[in-house]
């Protein structure tokens, strides 16, 4: 996940020198302590927040079970994950749904949060799991807010109740309040409000939200926070707990360059759960807050279950099994890795998709010398689909004057090509080494053991 990707750089490093140590001592503790606070200032988290996490984590890693476990680094990296995943949240908080319907879920936050798109997001992720969801269009303040709630209804298949052009006309509180009579009436069970921002906070915002929450009564006010503002997020969503009173927080923007502190320090400012992950901007890019998936994620760990969840919802298993079943048996061709490179690129934004992955981030450097982007699927697909049926079963073939061809037909350069068939030989290997180590040498070597050069199944710290 890119938005923690500094952090989680340097408290992988902290950690990894603390693992070149046998027994730990004060000082040692201390100096990862120092590094472990500096980090975290540095990516934007609280400082009380900060305060409080550190002097937790060095009485832990002072305290007698670290002093005399077998692996003390290990314990002390362990601590750091537990009180990181305790800051977070602890357990997951799930949405709150109505006993009767319908469920209504208001979202506030500043203009520019991304509320909009989140409500296209959060009715398609509603409606795959069997619900009905009613689009409220009652931000009548931005210019073509209505307008885009609109197309982002129609993008997700969703119904959207718009009464009011808005550009400044119409009473939002009046659309809310009818919308819930139109929502019983033509049996939607879950109602979204997208509400007005400001570029700041200001009286006027608060009360036509807070008028707004009076009048629907609903069953989660969610704030929508922009991860990449940083600091700033804190204070405002203090001023929104105090004007609203908001019941679960949702991160936007997550696939962004930021440092992600604000993130860490929404549960404990404001003692609301962050109940949702918005990164990216497709409208399925949502997923449930799982705050010790978030801290593996962070510490470089890797998270395994999303990946798994996300790949059941998006990859054809009569697919996948076939493309397995050709892989171990060595008849993997070009065809078959162009449908690999699709369903991959079903699940969306790839740097996500790596950073799920453990000890992913020890191995930054190479990805990045592979130049791995979100568009490399789209032009390797393009490169494999200029091939003939008979280029693509037998790429030997492919020399330098069918590469030419090749490379003009999918508008890329030849070198391209050769990276795309460099990439189709490596994994070609790999595969070949698979089969080659079985289940128990996987186990034994991991990444390490398919990877050269990758560090010899080395852990992440």
């Amino acid at each position: 996940m890119a938005t923690f990707g500094t952090l989680s750089d340097r408290l992988t490093a902290t950690l990894a020198r603390l693992r070149t140590k046998g027994r730990l001592t004060p000082a040692d503790v201390d100096g990862t302590v120092r590094e472990i606070r500096r980090a975290l200032l540095d990516a934007d988290v609280n400082l009380e927040v900060v305060k409080s996490f550190t002097a937790t984590v060095r009485e832990r890693a002072l305290a007698d079970e670290v002093n005399q476990a077998l692996n003390p680094a290990q314990q002390v990296v362990q601590i750091v994950n537990e009180e990181l995943v305790a800051i977070l949240g602890g357990e997951q908080r799930r949405l709150t749904f109505a006993k009767q319907p319908p469920t209504v879920i208001m979202l506030v936050g500043l203009q520019g949060a991304g509320k909009t798109t989140l409500a296209g997001k959060l009715a398609k992720w509603l409606e795959g799991q069997d619900h009905t969801p009613l689009l409220v269009a009652a931000d009548l303040q931005r210019p073509n807010a209505v307008q885009q709630l609109q197309v982002v209804g129609e993008q997700a298949g969703v119904a959207v109740y718009a009464p009011e052009p808005g550009n400044g006309v119409g009473n939002p509180v009046r659309v809310a309040k009818d919308a819930m009579k139109v929502a019983r009436d033509r049996q939607h069970d879950v109602v979204v409000i997208d509400t007005a921002g400001r570029l700041g906070v200001d009286a006027e915002l608060m009360k036509q939200a807070s008028d707004i929450r009076k009048a629907t009564d609903p069953d989660e006010v969610l704030f929508v926070m922009d991860a990449m503002i940083g600091q700033d997020a804190v204070a405002t969503a203090r001023a929104f707990q105090q004007g609203v009173d908001f019941t679960g927080v949702v991160l936007t923007k997550l696939d962004g360059d930021a440092r992600g502190g604000a993130a860490l320090s929404m549960r404990a400012v404001t003692g609301a759960p962050i109940r949702l992950l918005g990164a990216g901007e497709k409208l399925d890019a949502l997923e449930d807050f799982h705050p010790s998936r978030i801290a593996g994620r962070i510490l470089g760990m890797g998270d395994i279950v999303s990946l798994v969840e996300r790949a059941a919802e998006t990859i054809d298993r009569d697919e996948a099994e076939k493309l397995a079943a050709k892989m171990q048996k060595g008849t993997f061709d070009l065809e078959d890795f162009a449908s690999q490179l699709k369903q991959v690129g079903k699940m969306g934004n790839l740097s996500g998709i790596l950073g799920m992955l453990p000890g992913m981030g020890a191995m930054k450097d190479k990805i990045a010398n592979a130049k791995i982007d979100d568009g490399m699927i789209g032009r390797q697909g393009a490169i494999i689909s200029s091939m003939t049926r008979k280029e693509r079963k037998n790429p030997d073939i492919i020399k330098a004057s069918r590469k030419k061809r090749i490379a003009a037909g999918a508008g890329v350069t030849v070198q391209d090509v050769n990276r795309l068939l460099k990439q189709f030989d490596d994994m070609s290997a790999m595969m070949k080494r698979m089969n080659k180590l079985g289940q128990k040498g996987l186990m034994r070597g991991g990444l390490g053991a398919l990877l050269p050069g990758m560090g010899g199944g080395k852990r992440p710290f």
